[in-house]
């Protein structure tokens, strides 16, 4: 069985496809990568964080971009939360954001 990426829902979906050109190209890249080979790609693209939350780490000339996914029963990733970096922490609204969906996403899972 092979990995799938599904979206925690259309807001997500639509905002990671609104990404600037760059940034969005590199995410394609790095999620044909996860595709292939799972989401343990290592640093610098992919750092776990905690309780199953896993941080995608998207760079280009435009931007630094997160895209915080979790993965789930059946070889599933489900991309949960997308937000532009412009500080050296990630905000704690966006990994709150994350993390409530995290555990919706793991609350439904069974």
């Amino acid at each position: 069985m092979e990995w799938r990426i599904k979206y925690f829902n259309n807001s997500v979906e639509k905002a990671i496809l609104g990404l600037p050109a760059g940034i969005l190209a590199k995410y394609l890249r790095l999620t044909d990568l996860i595709l292939e080979f799972g989401p343990n790609l290592g640093m610098p693209h992919t750092k776990f964080l905690k309780s199953g939350l896993i941080e995608l780490r998207v760079k280009s000339k435009e931007g630094i971009a997160r895209v915080f996914f979790c993965t789930i029963i059946n070889k599933q990733i489900v991309m949960l939360h997308v937000m532009i970096k412009k500080t050296q922490k990630i905000p704690k609204k966006e990994f709150r954001i994350a993390m409530l969906r995290l555990k919706e996403v793991k609350e439904n899972e069974s």
